[in-house]
């Protein structure tokens, strides 16, 4: 293991560890459900319900920081004054009675699978003898390490995948590491930080087995991996289908040299693969819920034709075809929706840049995307030769899409884009590190260490101004 990969994953903490100070508590999308769905499975041990009100520790702390009146509407702030600081202290210090009081709701949060949580538990209950928000803190502080975990992954998928230049891969590496929806979202209480991390190791293993070969151990460990993806939450089945088809490519290579044994390694690797789902189907069975829970309302067409389904989820992407139905009302959603939230929108969506600032980010990441275009142009050879690996990639990323628009298509159009907040794409980082190596060597043998230098300080500019946007916004 290289000391670049520990430096990437060490940067990727601590810059999750800084947001996690700077973000007021509950001032991440979903964050009160997912603290609350933590704290019924450690006091109550069991799972949360969709329905009934928060616990009345939660529900006080809430109406302490006065997330209803901040959340969405920046032109309010959270508590300022020393008063409204001890009011909070000592409310959250006070004695509540049982601690599943007040019902085991956590909303949108309940319908995910436990996993993130569990993990959650361990820091919540070793914080009890502090406030809800101690506890909190600590919980985020185990996001931080879940998304090092993802700046580590991305470092090694970077190396498997562009193995001839080692300085490459501590560009990919620190520029996810640095990247600040990466560092806003692991420094919350979210699964998506888990689920960051987990996508990443699957990018890893991929690559890895495309480059070495596929064993057996590597084989139950991709199979292992996707497992927890499964665990970790429900956007992971998106990633499925690639890392499935990702899976079996490798293992038909393999049994050229390996025979019938390869085959039943496959066999051993799906089987884990799967053996989460399994069990989701049959709990939801059992009880009379659609097989699938949620999942089921999106990979079903449950509204007007395919082909209008289609349509739509082309268009949260790309510029609409000839013979569309306009969806989204001429404007460009790559960049009104996709690049303008990776640019900046934190808090809940409520905090952004400047208009002009968006504008001005085009022009570095053009500049980016030439170099990358130029690298991959030069390199056409190899590119040719590895278009099965890179054709796993795309399914993957085609897989999450196809997901996030069908999701978004059921609100539609009472709500023209449910669903496109970037945070829902960031599971594809790893592949934004590889973006990024390819640009620095696409600035030639000379040049490429200067403009890998100004890539890294470049994200490290975004990084800080973001952090100040949201200071700005929480305490100016």
């Amino acid at each position: 293991m290289p000391a670049a990969a520990w430096l990437c994953a060490l940067v990727a903490c601590a810059n999750a560890v800084a947001w996690s100070i700077i973000t007021p508590p509950f001032q991440v999308p979903d964050e009160p459900e997912h603290v609350a769905y933590v704290k019924v499975l450690a006091e109550a041990s069991r799972l949360p319900t969709q329905s009934g009100k928060f616990s009345l520790e939660e529900g006080i702390a809430l109406e302490d920081l006065r997330l209803q009146t901040v959340a969405e509407q920046p032109e309010n702030q959270p508590i300022s004054s020393r008063a409204q600081q001890e009011k909070l202290e000592r409310d959250l210090k006070r004695d509540k009675g049982p601690p599943e009081e007040g019902g085991e709701y956590a909303g949108v949060a309940a319908s995910q699978p436990p996993l993130y949580y569990a993990l959650e538990a361990i820091p919540y209950t070793l914080g009890r003898g502090g406030t809800l928000l101690d506890r909190i803190e600590l919980m985020r502080l185990l996001s931080a390490l879940m998304g090092g975990l993802t700046a580590l992954f991305t470092f090694l998928f970077v190396r498997e995948a562009l193995p001839r230049v080692s300085w490459a891969w501590t560009v990919g590496g620190l520029g996810v590491a640095l990247v600040p929806l990466l560092g806003f979202m692991s420094g919350a209480v979210n699964p998506d930080s888990m689920l960051y991390a987990v996508t990443a190791a699957v990018f890893y293993a991929l690559a890895r087995g495309f480059r070495r070969g596929l064993t057996r151990a590597s084989a139950l460990t991709l199979g292992g991996v996707i497992a927890i993806g499964l665990m970790t939450k429900l956007n992971f089945v998106g990633i499925v289908p690639g890392a499935l088809l990702g899976l079996v490519v490798l293992s038909v290579r393999a049994a050229r040299t390996l025979g019938r044994a390869a085959y039943v390694s496959l066999a051993f690797a799906l089987a884990l693969a799967v053996s989460p789902a399994v069990v989701y189907v049959v709990a939801h069975v059992a009880s009379g819920a659609p097989a699938f829970g949620i999942v089921s309302s999106a990979i079903h067409f449950t509204r007007g034709s395919p082909s209008k389904e289609i349509s739509y989820i082309w268009q949260l992407y790309l510029p609409r075809l000839p013979g569309m139905h306009q969806d989204f009302g001429g404007i460009f959603t790559a960049k009104q929706i996709w690049f303008k939230g990776y640019v900046g929108l934190y808090g809940w969506l409520d905090t952004p840049f400047p208009g002009w600032v968006y504008e001005l980010a085009l022009i570095p990441a053009g500049v980016i995307a030439a170099l990358c275009v130029r690298e991959l142009v030069a390199r056409a050879g190899a590119v040719r030769a590895r278009v099965v690996e890179l054709a796993v990639y795309c399914v993957i990323c085609v897989g999450l899409m196809a997901l996030i628009g069908a999701d978004s298509y059921l609100r539609f159009p009472s709500v023209d884009a449910e669903y496109g907040q970037v945070r829902y794409l960031l599971p594809l980082v790893p592949l934004l590190g590889v973006v990024l190596a390819l640009a620095a060597r696409g600035a030639g043998k000379r040049w490429g260490p200067v403009v890998g230098a100004a890539i890294i300080l470049l994200f490290l500019g975004h990084d800080v101004f973001s952090q100040l946007q949201e200071i700005g916004r929480f305490y100016g």
